[in-house]
């Protein structure tokens, strides 16, 4: 027998969004009727006898799997037409089985939450609920499995406070109300509405808190680019051959400073256009805070899968510098990398970090210490691309790699020429000098050790963008698949080694 579809609320149903999200005729439901207590409070018993006739459900989440674009996926989505998508015991239950079936059968987990939080009828042991959720949640991510949110309006109180806020990647339905403390309780206690526009899917993107708004239609699409790079078969890479190495002219340091500056040299954001494929950017840090000047996404470099972290020179140049945000944006992305076993590209395009009062306070030397412990000891393979300039700590931060590649004109300093100029002369018309001796070009990086191949410009970039990236591109998925064949012991030791070895030759 077949239930009716309930009548249409303006919301989108966990029905609805099964069938945007996965490929028709796939979902196969897992849930076993819910079991209640022997003794339930009849006004309650009502209630749930209620709900269920109202929403053509039996508890207020939907459990089971289903495939996208022929990728098998576990999927838990509330539906709100039941006691407002609230989370008792039962549904608890339906959640937790399904989140450990899926951890056990090794299946990436979709989640969509919408409800008003704990269940009040059950009080004190549904509010603990949380709790297990949120333990069979870490468990699922700890197996390195992928974890996906999509949170529909509204979604408040313990919901959000758990489950809802540990995806490895989070979207919202747009205009949705997303917040911890339901606008009507707010109210209730302080006598005053809660200022408007704040619990928004939209602030909460403005706040690095969500990495993308997308209506339920397109949730699909961004699903498959995620699961496209996280479910990326590693053993597809193995058979992507190593590059000869590039003839590469011996041109001046300080003319490579200059055309590094150039303003329509390509960057990080032509890279991911160009030559990467099921690109997914990612917004902020997850936690309250963004950095237009640090780019997050998920991406592929041919068969090659990728977190991948880059300073966007462009974007610097219109807001300013990067700051601590944006190098615990950058830490957001190594943590990702190191829990979905993924390889971690950083590209370093940098004129330098922000020297201002802020950023002393917001603690950018701590940010950039903590990048380097973090990058020296992360598990999974690292690979560091040179693609511009590269001055001060702020390029040092997204340094330590297995493996360093550094286009023609990219160049490593201390400081800026002009600055180091300065510093020793009192004068800044003695940077060419400075950039000379100091080895920051290409050639004198490999010489040393610090970068292990060069991707030739020919001349430059900027001149030939397309053709340049397109190189870069081949050159990234040719390294990603040497370091994936690596052992991982072997990577790590050698990562260390490189910072030993340097000055001692």
């Amino acid at each position: 027998m077949t239930t009716p579809a309930p009548p249409r609320s303006g919301r989108t149903s966990a029905r609805e969004l099964i069938d945007h999200v996965l490929d028709p005729g796939t979902w196969l439901s897992w849930d076993a009727p819910p079991t209640r207590p022997a003794a339930v409070e009849p006004g309650y018993a009502a209630e749930l006898r209620a709900a269920a006739e109202r929403s053509g459900a039996d508890e207020a989440v939907r459990t089971g799997e289903g495939r996208i674009h022929g990728r098998r996926v576990a999927v838990v989505a509330c539906e709100f037409a039941f006691l407002a998508g609230s989370i008792g015991v039962a549904a608890a239950d339906r959640l937790v089985a399904a989140i450990e079936r899926a951890t056990a059968e090794r299946l990436p987990l979709v989640a969509s939450p919408t409800s008003g939080g704990t269940r009040m009828q059950e009080g004190v042991v549904a509010f603990l609920q949380m709790v297990r959720i949120t333990a069979a949640v870490s468990a699922h991510r700890a197996a390195g499995l992928a974890y996906l949110v999509y949170l529909r309006g509204p979604t408040t109180g313990g919901v959000l406070a758990s489950w809802g806020s540990l995806g490895h990647v989070t979207a919202a339905e747009p205009g949705a109300l997303i917040g911890f403390l339901g606008p009507r309780v707010y109210e209730a206690l302080h006598g005053e509405p809660f200022p408007t526009g704040v619990q928004t899917a939209e602030n909460l993107y403005a706040h690095g808190l969500v990495d993308a708004v997308v209506p339920p239609r397109e949730l699909r699409r961004v699903a498959s680019r995620v699961l496209g790079v996280v479910t990326a078969p590693r053993a597809a890479v193995a058979d992507v051959p190593a590059l000869p190495k590039e003839a590469l002219s011996d041109v001046p340091a300080w003319d490579s400073v200059v055309r590094s500056r150039r303003g329509d040299r390509p960057g990080v954001r032509a890279l991911l256009r160009l030559a990467a494929a099921d690109v997914v950017p990612l917004h902020g840090t997850g936690e309250g805070e963004s950095d237009p000047g640090l780019l997050l996404a998920l991406a592929r470099f041919g068969a090659a899968p990728c977190v991948l972290l880059g300073q966007d020179r462009r974007h610097q140049s219109k807001h300013g510098p990067f700051g601590p945000a944006g190098l615990r944006v950058a830490r957001r992305g190594m943590r990702l990398a190191a829990e979905l076993g993924l390889p971690l590209v950083s590209v370093i395009d940098t004129a330098g970090a922000a020297l201002s009062p802020e950023a002393e306070e917001g603690g950018l030397a701590g940010e950039i210490a903590r990048c380097l412990a973090d990058l020296v000891a992360l598990p999974a393979p690292t690979l560091c691309l040179l693609l511009g300039q590269g001055a001060g700590g702020g390029a040092l931060a997204l340094l330590p790699a297995d493996r360093v590649l550094c286009a023609q004109h990219a160049w490593l300093a201390p400081l800026p020429p002009e600055g180091a100029s300065v510093i020793r002369y009192r004068t800044t018309g003695r940077a060419a000098e400075l950039a000379a001796a100091q080895g920051v070009r290409s050639l004198d990086l490999l010489r040393d050790g610090v970068v292990d191949r060069i991707v030739a410009e020919r001349p430059d970039a900027a001149d030939e963008p397309a053709e340049f990236i397109t190189r870069l591109g081949q050159a990234l998925e040719s390294e990603l698949a040497e370091l994936l064949r690596r052992p991982a012991a072997e990577r790590r030791a050698a990562r260390l080694g490189r910072y030993a070895r340097l000055g001692n030759s």
